[in-house]
């Protein structure tokens, strides 16, 4: 597998020094975007690392936003993480690799992917660190922890987005906004 994948497009916008930044304004697609950034307007460079959990779809041939397996509504990072607590990781594979990838080169592509995704963005590796993961048949990889917006995650009760009147949260618990004239 040879996959190619670019727009990691937030981090051109910090200035030379900068790591981390804030905006008023939150722009991108629901399923790639980090939950502190989706849900604070808190960027990063671990933000775009975020969105590289993208792997995953790629695996599995499945779209991470909108994803529901069963009605149990589970969404891509959900069932993932449910296959991989389980020692069945294989099950995500996309039938289309079947004949191209390697058992063990696909868990590996998963467990960077779960590591991508990570809910504490301190938690999530650099790029830099997983295109060496990617690159290595050697490295031992960190054991990923639950991913953001994963069943049992606990949201925080208080913050600029919260709101008790449970009418205004999605699924994930984000915070929908209605515009009025």
């Amino acid at each position: 597998m040879n996959p190619k994948i670019s727009d990691f497009g937030m981090a051109r916008i910090f200035g030379g020094n900068q790591n981390e930044a804030n905006t008023n304004r939150v722009v991108g697609t629901y399923g790639y975007m980090a939950p502190e950034y989706a849900m604070e307007g808190v960027f990063s460079i671990k933000s775009d690392v975020f969105s590289f959990g993208v792997l995953l779809e790629i695996v599995s041939g499945k779209r991470n936003s909108g994803f529901y397996l069963s009605k149990d509504g589970h969404s891509l990072l959900t069932y993932t993480w449910k296959l991989w607590c389980e020692g069945e990781a294989l099950e995500l594979m996309d039938p289309v690799l079947k004949q191209s990838c390697v058992g063990a080169e696909l868990l590996k592509y998963i467990h960077i992917g779960l590591l991508c995704v990570q809910e504490d963005p301190a938690r999530r590796p650099s790029m830099s660190s997983v295109v060496v993961m990617l690159a290595s048949d050697t490295i031992t990889l960190p054991p990923p922890t639950q991913p953001a917006f994963s069943v049992g995650r606990m949201v925080a009760s208080s913050g600029p987005f919260f709101s008790s009147d449970s009418k205004f949260c999605s699924i994930n618990e984000i915070t929908l906004s209605s515009v009025y004239p």
